[in-house]
């Protein structure tokens, strides 16, 4: 075989290769959320049934990809990033800071949603068996309690097959419309059993120009109709918007791919930040390179964002858009690689630090969603993978699977 056609051969399955990781995720994606849509619904009822009784959200999760879920289904419940959705009361507990179980009992009271990640076998039996007692606990105290794996939940939720990537993607895509779904019974107020005395209209964002929509009562059944259709839509979107992101990009990873087998063969490192809900996302990234739950050589990977010190004491003395672009200069070398994850493309953080990468000759690469930004627009990344939508947790859903699909190509090709 001519050198051409070996590599000919080897692209061709290079990009078979991708395109079976992707048909992975459309046909469990489907199969998922066509299943479990009538659930979905009704568990946004509930939530939001204890959310107007003042209850808050604990999520729980005790493993580094677990930690990572715990922090970004946090962050979209307080600071939402659409506009006229309410903050909802969300804390996180990860081991860091004490036992699960042990901080639960401090902490959780009977009107509470207690969520949990990583109790399932597959993520080794001491994290899995705290996270179990957490349940525990949140039962014996009345929470709501919910978990992605078979771990006596009241409502559970186990995603189909046993690919660990795709695993985390549809736990966050189903998160992401928990959070999404459950303001519509807000605007349906009537409908919520043992809520607290509130303001006779309550229609949010828009009270002021529908008042007659506040505390009408409606019918459940078609309420419920609604919101299980729009499950299956979210779901349909993110198919979509994840065959778009990974198909254009295939090209651009396989090289990313090549690059960061390059980059580890001399002795770097994977650098990884973004912000907020993007910051959960580099915390996984990192996490499923150093710790791979398919037994895959472990990878060295630096997240930017896991240091709440040295991010204040820069965010404090310097400035916000400084926070990786310093930690670049304390820690990189030119062996490194820097990868960004962004939903806007823009934030001037993330600019700043991929400047600097650059300038200390890092391989650089980007996920972001809208158009790319300022990140594609003006080429600040080696490799630019973009999610075209203006829809933050589509993006962040697509984004997931194009770095999950990126690791795997890492060990694969």
């Amino acid at each position: 075989m001519s050198g051409d056609e070996a590599e000919t051969g080897s692209r061709d399955a290079a990009n078979a290769c991708v395109a079976a990781l992707l048909d992975r995720r459309t046909r469990s994606t489907g199969r998922f959320f066509s299943s479990e849509a009538a659930r979905v619904a009704r568990l946004c009822q509930r939530m939001a049934e204890r959310f107007a009784r003042d209850g808050r959200l604990i999520a729980v999760g005790h493993s580094p990809a677990a930690r990572s879920d715990v922090r970004h289904v946090v962050v979209e419940f307080v600071h939402p990033v659409i506009v006229g959705k309410r903050a909802l009361p969300a804390i996180g507990l990860t081991p860091e800071a004490g036992p699960l179980a042990a901080r639960l009992e401090l902490l959780a009271e009977p009107d509470d949603i207690v969520m949990a990640f990583g109790a399932g076998e597959g993520e080794g039996e001491g994290g899995a068996r705290a996270v179990r007692d957490a349940l525990r606990v949140a039962r014996e105290r009345g929470c709501l309690t919910i978990a992605f794996a078979a771990a006596g939940a009241e409502w559970e939720f186990v995603p189909p097959g046993d690919d660990p990537f795709v695993h985390q993607e549809l736990t966050e895509t189903l998160y992401h419309i928990l959070w999404e779904l459950v303001h519509v019974f807000f605007e349906h107020r009537g409908l919520l059993e043992g809520r607290v005395a509130s303001a006779v209209h309550d229609a949010g964002a828009s009270s002021f120009l529908y008042p007659f929509l506040g505390q009408q009562e409606h019918d459940p059944a078609a309420v419920l109709a609604d919101v299980r259709g729009s499950v299956g839509l979210k779901a349909d979107e993110v198919t979509a918007l994840r065959i778009r992101t990974v198909e254009a990009a295939r090209d651009t990873l396989l090289a990313a791919a090549a690059a960061l087998r390059a980059a580890f063969a001399a002795g770097g490192s994977l650098i990884v930040f973004g912000n907020g809900g993007s910051a959960t996302d580099a915390m996984d990234l990192a996490a499923d390179f150093r710790f791979p739950p398919q037994g895959w050589p472990s990878r060295r990977a630096l997240d930017l964002t896991e240091d709440a010190a040295v991010l204040t004491a820069l965010a404090n003395d310097i400035g916000p858009d400084a926070i990786f672009a310093r930690q670049i200069i304390a820690y990189a070398r030119p062996t490194d690689v820097a990868l960004a994850l962004s939903t806007s493309g823009g934030s001037r953080n993330i600019l700043m630090a991929l400047e600097e990468a650059r300038r200390r000759g890092l391989v650089t690469i980007a996920l972001v969603g809208y158009d790319g930004g300022r990140i594609l627009a003006e080429r600040l990344a080696d490799h630019v993978i973009v999610s075209p939508s203006q829809h933050v947790p589509r993006i962040q859903e697509a984004q997931a699977a194009a770095y999950h699909i990126l690791r795997e190509l890492v060990e694969l090709s």
